[in-house]
């Protein structure tokens, strides 16, 4: 029959210890304990050698029995944690040790366990199979399974032992959990506040109350290092408020006695505000003149005092010395409180450090990327002065070229004083790609795609790409080919050849092929301005075209070759090329053709695009562009030359969905020029920042607007602004990015062509 035993509680346990070392000298007169024994004999061992046990024993034959030593022969024993429990008698000159053993664990089992998989359980708790059981350590393993449950919100757990006896001595062991509902945050109070309520203190802390619309995050569970967190955060936002007597006198978490929710009380006491006084610096550096430092300090008297302040001054006093040539300076704010004039005098003490220079450049961590892929993009030589704001621009060029998981660029102090080392730590990732993608559009309908790319060939920094695509709409062929330091300089040269068809039958009706070849080569103006030159030749096939479709279209039917010479000029000082949060894009392109071919026109576009912070992962971005094109010689510029406006670059309108319109056939035809801008801003809807989910709100408008064709009858051309609003959500997902987009025009014509929804989703196996 199987028998299930549960386990003493932990105060019997420690009875039954502390009675076990009480019985070595019960039964024994005081004559008894002088007598000298003749030999110890053990008995009730099944798996451990007797010699094993009287190893422990510090009683040997022909010793005098006293207390002590039976007191510490059963210490000993007791230690090994093989025993469950020891006898010692005295039979004549015989001293017995009966003991019994401590069970084997055959199996560890775990019943009720919803939210914490087995495994998980089983990699916290000490314990494991063909193990030697112990009380000590089943408490010592439930304590920390009731931590587990308790870091996950759920302090009413209940966790039960059991043992299921074998034969053999064996036993398996069941942690019986009953796990309990996760305990939120019912109340937030604060006690002692009187500048600031409740509501406001409870939005400067990330701990919430618990609220039906907080289902996606966990921050009304109760957390003890969340709660230590938001101490911190409540003594920076007084202190940045000006309040530098501030003092936090507890945070008390009290459980419900359901254990159904806790209340939380933050006791303080604000103390008076301070403002800013006297504010200096004190240089220790020799022959230097710290005017120029004047410039970054961003503070002034008679402000409200404030310790986030303080410390970015901090922060731009180091830069700006980093950039003057001093790598490792020491500024520290000495902070003066009047309490009768309730000012802060804060003078930034910069200590003594010579002027530095760059000795060497350590490149580590790269296994196939050569170093000089890496080295060319550090603004930085052996021997230059050293300078802060090249060494983090020299980081972020390297993290740019997206050939590296991580990158840290740290400078370390060098030989001498004046010299520093420059370590530059990478760790590669990935950068070939051979993928089939599958996907869907608005504008291109399902989308299938074979790409075989490889963006640091050879491990020489070259991009190499065989791509094609298939869609509903179009279809694709391109090979590309760059190489981004061209005869050992920093000149990007390329060559691309393509091929591609667009069935544009609902917009304009008609489809379009496209065959041709380019050769590209870009270099730099300056650190953040770049030239690229662009000379292209293609073959452009109007076809297909309906016979109800409207005359400015059949009267572009046909073939034309086109050769032409364009050039984009950029300044780019954005933080990052691949996910931006702040900076400016500016471009310029221009394009002109007439040295071959059938086409004579001129072309221009000029835009710019600004990122900025609002706070930490909410982004603003504001986007203007404007073009022109137009014919020479006589030529008018055909329909696949002018620009189109709508969808992706217009949200709210189908694609080509404004501008010049037969409104007899309802075919768009393009328009010479455009202008458009986007204002969007971007933020986390609180979901872990891995799943790179964001919500996006926005703003779209432009018009596209003059033909260089006769006016005739249907034909509509209005310069009237267009304008959308909407929201949107994107997601980097495993499977590729996807992203959805609701926008309804505010502002249109009555020929224009609008959608309320677009997706794009994409993705590559």
């Amino acid at each position: 029959m199987v028998v299930i035993k549960k386990f003493l509680t932990a105060c019997a346990r420690t009875a039954l210890v502390a009675a076990c070392m009480a019985l070595p000298v019960a039964g024994y007169s005081t004559a008894a304990l002088a007598q000298q024994i003749s030999q110890v004999r053990v008995e009730g061992t099944e798996r451990v050698d007797p010699q094993t046990v009287l190893s422990y024993m510090t009683i040997k034959p022909g010793d005098e029995i006293n207390k002590a030593a039976l007191d510490q022969s059963l210490k000993n024993l007791f230690a090994t944690g093989l025993f469950a429990d020891i006898e010692l008698r005295q039979d004549g000159g015989t001293l017995v040790v009966d003991v019994s053993e401590n069970p084997v664990i055959n199996q560890i089992a775990f019943e009720g366990n919803d939210q914490v998989e087995d495994e998980d359980l089983l990699a916290e708790i000490q314990l494991r199979p063909r193990q030697v059981f112990t009380r000590t350590k089943v408490q010592s393993d439930i304590t920390r399974l009731y931590q587990i449950y308790s870091r996950n919100g759920r302090f009413a757990a209940n966790i039960e032992p059991k043992l299921i006896k074998l034969d053999q001595n064996r036993v398996n062991l069941v942690f019986e959990i009953d796990e309990g509902p996760v305990t939120k945050v019912k109340s937030i109070r604060f006690v002692g506040n009187k500048r600031y309520d409740d509501d406001r203190l409870r939005s400067e802390i990330s701990t919430k109350e618990s609220a039906f619309y907080r289902f996606i995050t966990a921050d009304d569970r109760y957390d003890p290092d969340r709660l230590a967190y938001d101490q911190e955060l409540l003594r920076k936002f007084y202190l940045s408020q000006g309040y530098a007597d501030f003092e936090l006198i507890s945070a008390v978490a009290e459980l419900s006695e359901d254990k159904d929710h806790f209340y939380v009380t933050f006791t303080i006491n604000e103390g008076e505000r301070y403002d800013f006084g006297n504010i200096g610096i004190d240089s220790q550096i020799r022959n230097f003149d710290p005017a120029p430092l004047n410039e970054v300090i961003s503070i002034q008297t008679g402000e409200h005092y404030n310790a986030d302040e303080v410390q970015s001054t901090v922060d731009k006093l180091t830069d700006k010395l980093g950039d003057l040539q001093y790598a490792f300076v020491d500024v520290r704010p000495e902070i003066k409180r009047n309490r009768e004039s309730k000012t802060v005098d804060v003078t930034f003490s910069i200590g003594e450090t010579p002027r530095v220079f760059v000795e060497r450049i350590n490149v580590n961590g790269n296994q196939r990327t050569l170093d000089k892929v890496i080295r060319r993009e550090i603004l930085l030589s052996e021997g230059d002065p050293f300078n802060k704001s090249r060494l983090a621009r020299s980081e972020q060029r390297i993290k740019n070229l997206d050939y590296f998981e991580n990158v840290a660029v740290e400078a370390s102090p060098g030989s001498a004083p004046d010299k520093t080392v420059l370590d530059v730590d990478v760790q590669e990732k990935s950068t070939g790609e051979l993928s089939l993608g599958a996907g869907f559009s608005t504008a291109d309908g399902p989308l299938a795609d074979i790409r075989i790319r490889e963006r640091n060939l050879l491990g020489r920094g070259q991009d190499l790409l065989l791509a094609t695509t298939i869609a509903g709409k179009r279809t694709e062929f391109n090979v590309g080919f760059t190489e981004p330091y061209f005869l050992n300089r920093d000149l990007s040269a390329g060559v691309d050849a393509f091929h591609m068809t667009r069935d544009l039958q609902d917009e304009s009706s008609f489809d379009q092929k496209r065959t041709g070849g380019a050769f590209r080569l870009g270099y730099p103006l300056s650190e953040r301005w770049r030239q690229t030159l662009r000379l292209r030749a293609e073959r452009n096939n109007i076809y297909n075209v309906q016979s109800n479709a409207s005359r400015f279209v059949t009267d572009q039917e046909g073939e034309r070759d086109t050769i032409a010479l364009s050039q984009r000029t950029t300044y780019d000082n954005r933080d990052s090329s691949v996910f931006p949060t702040e900076g400016f894009l500016f471009w310029f392109t221009t394009e002109a053709t007439g040295l071959g071919g059938d086409s004579k026109y001129l072309a221009g576009t000029t835009g710019a695009s600004w990122y900025y912070s609002v706070l930490d992962q909410v982004i603003f971005n504001l986007l203007g562009e404007v073009g022109v094109v137009e014919g020479y010689g006589g030529e008018i510029v055909t329909i696949n030359e002018r620009y189109y406006l709508g969808g992706t670059n217009l949200r709210g309108f189908e694609q080509a969905g404004v501008g010049p319109r037969d409104v007899f056939t309802d075919d768009s035809l393009g328009g010479n020029r455009f202008y458009r801008g986007t204002a969007e801003l971007s933020f986390p809807l609180g979901l872990p920042e891995e799943l790179g989910i964001q919500g996006h709100t926005f703003t779209d408008f432009g018009s596209l607007f003059d033909l260089d064709v006769p006016s005739a009858p249907g034909l509509v051309d209005e310069k009237s602004i267009r304008a959308a609003a909407g929201v949107g959500l994107s997601w980097r997902s495993p499977f590729g990015p996807i992203r959805v987009d609701f926008a309804k025009p505010y502002a249109k014509e009555d020929f224009d062509e609008t959608e309320v929804f677009r997706f794009n989703f994409g993705t590559r196996f």
